[in-house]
């Protein structure tokens, strides 16, 4: 048996040459505890059997990465929101993101800078989170207006009128934040909360709004 490989570069390559070679066992030794529990050695092994062309691209591929492997961390707060940490020079790091109070990389950090906002009534912060169709009025959801969308109007309807049926879905979606899932498919997201509510996401331009909720 090969020693155990000490960094992710040589895990990488270790998992690669494995595949190569078609040692099922070796390879399967380098799996996460998480992809063990989903997959078997047996049927990984059948895997690597019925399919060798696919296997030894695979391995040439991940024999030649294209960039140095970056080693992360994600933590969770108790609030739900994510801090990732990256291991360089020997020691660990806080990723510059983390001071972003209003991100909006991922579903998870919009949504959370969306309650963060919504928490402070910092309507021109929330309506960063609003959907192009639905702030240039192609798309009635946010105030129930095809007019032109405008920090004013959204702080009069969600102060007034739809004060508090736009409160009570906020206090939902805090108390399922911490531990819901988001799906995520490219460019679109869902995460439910509650007694059948969904919030759903859309990136535009590489940044996550939250198109509805209900």
């Amino acid at each position: 048996m090969a020693a155990d490989p000490t960094g992710p570069a040589d895990t990488l390559h270790a998992y690669a040459r494995a595949l190569e070679d078609g040692r099922a066992t070796d390879a399967y030794r380098l799996l996460s505890a998480e992809a063990k529990r989903t997959l078997s050695l047996e049927a990984f092994s059948r895997t690597l059997r019925e399919n060798p062309d696919d296997v030894r691209e695979i391995a040439r591929s991940l024999a030649r990465p294209t960039s140095p492997p970056v080693v992360t961390a994600l933590v969770h707060s108790p609030t739900g929101e994510e801090l990732e940490l990256v291991f360089e020079n020997g020691v660990w790091t806080i990723d510059g993101a983390a001071i972003d109070r209003y991100g909006q990389n991922s579903p998870r950090q919009a949504l959370l800078g969306f309650l963060r906002a919504f928490d402070r009534q910092r309507f021109e912060v929330i309506l960063r989170y609003v959907p192009d169709e639905e702030r240039e009025g192609r798309a009635e959801g946010w105030s129930g207006s095809s007019e032109p969308l405008t920090a004013e109007q959204l702080k009069a309807a969600w102060t007034g009128p739809q004060k508090e049926q736009i409160d009570a879905i906020v206090q939902a979606i805090k108390a399922a934040a911490p531990t819901a899932s988001i799906e995520e498919t490219q460019d679109r997201a869902a995460m439910t909360y509650g007694a059948g509510g969904t919030v759903s996401f859309v990136r535009e331009r590489g940044l996550w709004k939250l198109a509805n909720l209900k």
